[in-house]
């Protein structure tokens, strides 16, 4: 008789042991939470980092002008007609740079085209203010992000999207970069922190849709 009670109690599990596994569950349940938060690419810390490499590629794309520029009577590239951003930057590879990745804005997901290769038939992530010189003013905006219109704006204007399925949205609703003539680069909210002109002669062009 008392084998048979020590055999029962053998068998049945602790009651502690019951609450540890729901503990493990609720604990994975929250790591998983909590990865998302941090590394999906549709949020807020995901985009913030993207935003810093975005930066780096706009910088370098801005030594790819100033070289362009050297060569073509300080002209920034321009072609004929385009209709988008990726007619006149085209024009900097391969001379200027081969390197085509910093044309895609790490936050958007696009595809990176062939390095070495004009990408014109192809779609980048950058806004380019295309007609100007490199002796335009220091505060003048050359690139961004793909903008939201490409209308001048005034501070408190909508500039990138304001919510990820609206146009210009390479860092959805986060805002997004601006590269100014001077090689600056600025973080701007998507209602634009500062005034962003059009000059004469000049054409605003979004990437391919």
């Amino acid at each position: 008789m008392a084998i048979h009670r020590e055999a029962r109690a053998g068998s049945q599990c602790p009651r502690g042991a019951a609450f540890s596994l729901i503990e493990l569950l609720v604990v994975l349940a929250l790591m998983i939470i909590l990865y998302f938060m941090l590394f999906s690419s549709g949020s807020r810390s995901y985009q913030r980092r993207q935003q810093s490499v975005c930066r780096q590629n706009l910088q370098f794309i801005h030594m790819a002008l100033q070289m362009y520029a050297g060569d073509q009577a300080n002209r920034y590239p321009a072609t004929k007609g385009a209709a988008t951003s990726e007619a006149p930057l085209s024009l900097l590879v391969p001379r200027y740079t081969a390197r085509t990745d910093i044309f895609i804005c790490p936050g958007s997901g696009h595809r990176k085209p062939p390095d070495a290769q004009p990408f014109t038939q192809r779609k980048i992530s950058y806004a380019y203010l295309m007609g100007l010189t490199n002796d335009a003013p220091a505060d003048q905006w050359l690139m961004s992000d793909a903008q939201a219109h490409l209308r001048p704006k005034d501070v408190g204007e909508v500039l990138f999207a304001l919510e990820k399925k609206q146009a210009g949205n390479n860092h959805r609703q986060f805002g997004g970069n601006l590269l100014f003539c001077d090689g600056r680069t600025e973080f701007s909210p998507s209602l634009a922190n500062s005034r962003l002109a059009v000059p004469t002669n000049s054409v605003p062009l979004n990437p391919k849709p």
